[in-house]
């Protein structure tokens, strides 16, 4: 490059293009590359730990659900045990076993009471600390939540001692009245003990996600509703209520899950009553078939099961409602 092209350049003239240098290029395209992977760097502790914690377990289940092990003799030798193949049959004999089915069962009857009462707590709670002459709200919205931070087991230790007629005050009452109450740990009743425990610990979180959804809508809608004559229970029913039939269908699909993978509220209340069984719900089988009798073949099998119907259930009810609660239409 000469002097005059120099020039000519400076005093506005048409510049001569300048080739950047071998070593400013690559030190460009390092530049880029680490620009690049800065977001795998800050993702990688996470993506290591879902790897590591829930990814791998889960494809390590659905290996050995496939598996069986042959026992030769008395089992106690080298070579005595043999893991093979075993095709599907652990998921035929899991779907043909009473236990599980009888599991099953008990589920849904748990859930069928469960769920409709402890949403509509939830919303009612709701509804009302919304309402303009609702009195201390912090303190109701915090008591009613209060349950829910509560672990399941500290909760279903406090209500198995409250439902023991030997120690429970309440029984207590009721004998000095002269009420003959039946325990709660019968037969007939034990299913309502334990969807208590569940209702007590769960309307708090429902609550909170409908009442955030509440105190979104503009105030605005409901002086229009007052100004057109609209009662407090017609703007319930008619305004708020759909508003927030989204967060009524998010907390029933939540609610729903919870419902099919229930189990530390019976597993602790077992020890306080002989009407628990160690198959009364489905993941109890699963513990009890992978850590009592060492089954992990056919534990895998059941909790695969589990998870496909829980997939299937909330994704297909999800499908179901889109279009309506969330004003998704399909594209067809």
């Amino acid at each position: 490059m000469t002097t005059e092209t120099t020039l000519r350049g400076a005093l506005g003239g048409t510049p001569t293009p300048r080739r950047d240098s071998p070593r400013r290029s690559a030190r460009a395209r390092s530049v880029t590359s680490r620009r690049a992977g800065a977001p795998w760097a800050f993702l990688a502790p996470a993506i290591v730990l879902f790897v590591a914690f829930l990814a791998a377990p889960i494809l390590y289940a659905l290996y050995l659900s496939f598996r069986t092990e042959k026992v030769s003799g008395l089992g106690l030798g080298p070579g005595s045990r043999v893991e093979m193949w075993n095709g599907l049959t652990n998921y035929v004999n899991a779907l043909a076993d009473p236990e599980f089915l009888g599991s099953v069962g008990r589920v849904g009857l748990y859930g069928l009471v469960v769920v409709p009462v402890m949403l509509g707590s939830a919303l009612l709670f709701a509804l009302l600390l919304d309402s303009r002459r609702a009195r201390a709200r912090n303190f109701s919205r915090v008591a009613i939540f209060l349950p829910y931070a509560v672990p399941a087991v500290i909760s279903s230790l406090l209500w198995g001692f409250l439902y023991l007629p030997g120690v429970s005050p309440f029984y207590w009452i009721f004998e000095q009245l002269g009420w003959d109450v039946p325990s709660l740990f019968s037969s007939r009743l034990v299913m309502f003990a334990v969807a208590n425990i569940a209702v007590w610990g769960g309307v708090g979180f429902n609550m909170v996600v409908i009442y955030t959804a509440l105190k979104a809508v503009p105030s605005e809608l409901y002086e229009a509703a007052e100004l057109d004559g609209a009662s407090q229970v017609g703007i319930a029913w008619r305004i708020k209520i759909p508003i927030v039939l989204p967060s009524i269908i998010m907390t029933f699909v939540f609610s729903m899950i919870a419902t099919l993978q229930v189990f530390a509220e019976p597993m602790t209340l077992r020890p306080l009553s002989n009407t628990i069984s160690t198959t009364w719900t489905p993941l109890m089988k699963v513990y009890r078939d992978a850590f009592t009798r060492g089954d992990l073949y056919s534990a895998s099998a059941t909790s695969v099961i589990i998870a496909l119907a829980t997939f299937l259930l909330s994704f297909g009810f999800l499908r179901l409602v889109q279009s309506r609660a969330f004003g998704q239409e399909e594209n067809r």
